[in-house]
């Protein structure tokens, strides 16, 4: 089973709008039209057996309606995670319906969101997290089509490493974005997880296996970040590394059906 653990898509009405825009704003070309049924034609022609649904309440009012389109598009190819920002005044009640809705997660991006992640203000939500057993996905290092300052580094997330070390916990991009370097120095053999996503081209094969190496292939998740990133060229990457079948397998799939409790059938 191949699982990819970073994929966005919106409602079809908004994808036409904001796909375009968001690809001009960044300089990345989409590979989808950013709707649901384009993710699923790329999965059909990639052999991708699930991919994970992320999406980001930019403001506050937007979490309840960010959580009800995740709650109707969860399927069991389409596995969608809420998101909550931190200043909606309600986000306990919407974590606690995202669990009961059975969303496996949430997805929290600092830098959209404008909050630093090591915040006093997060901690009371990373606890309910944790204790409901929510996994929690960051945007993690820098985001290309945003200024600074960075909001989630490597420095500010061992900060919160009391609170988060005990919850599922993913960082996207290989543990933050061109920050790898400090990844590899202080985040490497954490309990984090982190997922491969927008990584072709930008962090160096050798860089790429050694980092794998040192902080273990249990805790590697294949991403693409689709639409941003071809699933094609994303898996082609994996595959590319000289892993062992059984390393390449656990990224491939293995360890996301474990973190998320998929069963093979």
């Amino acid at each position: 089973m191949i699982v990819d653990f970073h994929t966005h898509c919106f409602p079809d009405a908004l994808a036409a709008r904001v796909v375009p825009l968001l690809a001009a704003n960044s300089g990345i070309p989409a590979f989808s039209d950013g709707t649901a049924a384009g993710l699923r034609s790329s999965m059909q022609r990639n052999g991708i057996d699930a991919s994970v649904l992320l999406q980001i309440a930019t403001k506050p009012a937007q979490t309840p309606t960010v959580n009800s389109w995740a709650i109707e598009q969860n399927s069991p190819d389409i596995i969608a995670f809420g998101s909550v920002h931190p200043l909606y005044e309600n986000w306990r009640e919407e974590l606690d319906r995202i669990a009961a809705a059975g969303l496996k997660g949430f997805k929290l991006h600092p830098d959209y969101q404008e909050f630093f992640v090591d915040d006093d203000l997060l901690r009371p939500i990373y606890a309910h997290a944790v204790e409901l057993g929510l996994v929690i996905s960051f945007h993690a290092g820098i985001d290309v089509g945003l200024s600074d300052p960075v909001h989630c580094t490597p420095e500010r997330l061992l900060a919160v490493y009391d609170i988060l070390q005990h919850g599922k916990i993913v960082l996207a991009h290989m543990g933050g974005w061109n920050l790898w370097h400090e990844v590899e120095a202080s985040l490497a053999g954490s309990n984090f997880y982190f997922d491969t996503s927008y990584c072709v081209g930008h962090l160096a094969k050798a860089d790429f296996v050694r980092l794998i190496h040192k902080h273990g292939f249990e805790k590697i998740l294949f991403g693409s970040d689709s639409p941003w990133e071809d699933q094609a060229d994303s898996l082609a990457s994996i595959r590319s590394l000289g892993l062992t079948p059984a390393e390449e397998q656990a990224i491939l799939g293995t360890n996301a059906m474990r973190l998320l409790d998929l069963s093979a059938d």
